[in-house]
């Protein structure tokens, strides 16, 4: 119980990684609207809420972390090549009025698609699991998945499928490092990721 309560002190105070967040700019959200009919539409759709599991929402996500996460792909960071392409040939101001755009987009209610994982991951998301020393994933990403505005990312409404392929790529600690993500996934079995990815999809 002690570790787990020191792991998400931790997390709330996390600086300096990938889940820290760049200073929100103004950004404007008009022009940032054509960046995304033009340059991501194809993969998040025009107005962030993506169909393929493949390819994460985007609408409601905090804007500083759009920019902290297009920097961290175009710096090669965070490492995806396709995404490596696309924030290339972003600007500052590009990556500011786009995250501006997607911000200011409500994100499409979801519904779990395999309800018998309920349970364990309405445990692990608000409770965690005290026997692995993994903290409730709640305490950074609050309890409707909303996240905290320009520190931790939204996650309510997102592909299950996407979250468990972040989990899994934390616990890898290769294309996506993660200091305190990768020792919580590193304490989540396979199947407490799949329950909880699905948990997560259900929130609003």
């Amino acid at each position: 119980m002690k570790r787990t309560m020191l792991l998400a002190m931790a997390a709330a105070a996390l600086s300096g990684n990938a889940l820290a967040q760049a200073p929100a700019g103004k950004g404007d959200p008009i022009k940032g609207k054509q960046i995304a009919e033009t340059v991501c539409a194809a993969c998040h759709g025009a107005d962030g809420n993506s169909v393929a599991a493949a390819n994460p929402v985007l609408a409601g996500q905090s804007q500083a972390y759009l920019v902290t996460q297009l920097k961290a792909f175009k710096g090669g960071v965070r490492k995806n090549p396709t995404m490596l392409g696309m924030a290339s040939t972003l600007s500052e101001n590009d990556m500011q009025n786009v995250a501006a755009w997607f911000s200011a987009q409500p994100a499409k209610p979801r519904q779990a698609a395999d309800k018998t994982q309920m349970e364990l991951g309405k445990k692990i998301y608000r409770t965690g699991n005290a026997a692995t020393h993994v903290p409730a994933c709640m305490a950074c990403h609050g309890p409707s998945g909303a996240g905290l505005p320009d520190q931790y990312p939204r996650l309510g409404s997102q592909h299950a499928g996407y979250v468990a392929k972040q989990l899994t790529d934390f616990k890898a600690n290769a294309d996506r490092k993660n200091a305190t993500m990768y020792d919580i996934a590193s304490r989540l079995s396979d199947a407490e990721m799949k329950a909880v990815s699905e948990y997560i999809s259900g929130l609003r």
